[in-house]
């Protein structure tokens, strides 16, 4: 018998937004695997920190942070293989993500090399997009309007012609691309009531319209909010 892999969502940064089956899984689970940047802490084991128990064994996924080498085959192909090596002991292995593990979530790439081979339980967590909604007071969409998620990274041109067509958008993983995504909302008339949430549900959680933000400040864990009409209207 072949331990199982876990994917946990841990939720957007608050430890009290984790979910009661995430806990459940922490508190049984011998090995916790997470992302962490090449140096620092990792945001994964500090929003599950509160719920992991004393003497886990840890598997840390040291990334690079420079996005043009994102994902990092080498890393990944490195975790996957001491994931394994536990699972074939017969230990189970929870791989926590902030967020959801399927929604933008670092898992997806394990899960990509190992869930052929052992058996996989993923466990859904509040992702960003929800939390800034909420911390926003923003509803998302209504009735039969669309929602369109969109990576900043992409070109001005794409995020331009989805945003022409959209009902209502959440545009992700702002960072250095801010000014761009401002310059394409401003010209599609869409600045002015434009929200902008950073790092939300955290202690440093920023909320304000993005017609007040700077676009040279805005850090990576960023979502502008945006739509077309009122709710209902």
């Amino acid at each position: 018998m072949t331990g199982t892999l876990y994917g946990v969502g841990v939720g957007p940064g608050d430890p009290d937004l984790i979910t009661l089956k995430a806990h459940k899984i922490l508190q049984m689970t011998p090995v916790i695997a997470y992302p962490a940047p090449e140096v620092g802490d990792s945001l994964a084991r500090s929003i599950a920190a509160p719920h992991i128990p004393h003497g886990r064994r840890e598997i840390i996924i040291r990334m690079p942070l420079d996005p043009k080498n994102f994902p990092d085959r080498s890393a990944y192909d490195q975790a996957a293989a001491e994931i394994s090596a536990v699972l074939q002991n017969g230990e189970d292995v929870a791989v926590i993500c902030e967020g959801d593990p399927f929604f933008y979530g670092s898992f997806m790439y394990l899960f990509d090399r190992l869930g052929d081979v052992f058996p996989v339980q993923v466990v859904p967590g509040i992702s960003s997009l929800m939390a800034c909604a909420a911390a926003s007071l923003m509803p998302l969409v209504a009735r039969t309007e669309t929602l369109s998620v969109l990576p900043a990274p992409m070109a001005a041109a794409d995020l331009r012609a989805r945003l022409e067509v959209a009902d209502a958008a959440a545009i992700i993983k702002l960072g250095r691309h801010a000014g761009k995504v401002m310059d394409v909302l401003k010209d599609l008339n869409l600045l002015q009531g434009a929200q902008y949430v950073a790092h939300a549900t955290m202690d440093d959680q920023q909320v304000r319209p993005l017609a007040e933000v700077d676009p040279t400040e805005v850090p990576y864990f960023a979502m502008i909010l945006v739509r077309r009409g009122e709710v209902g209207s």
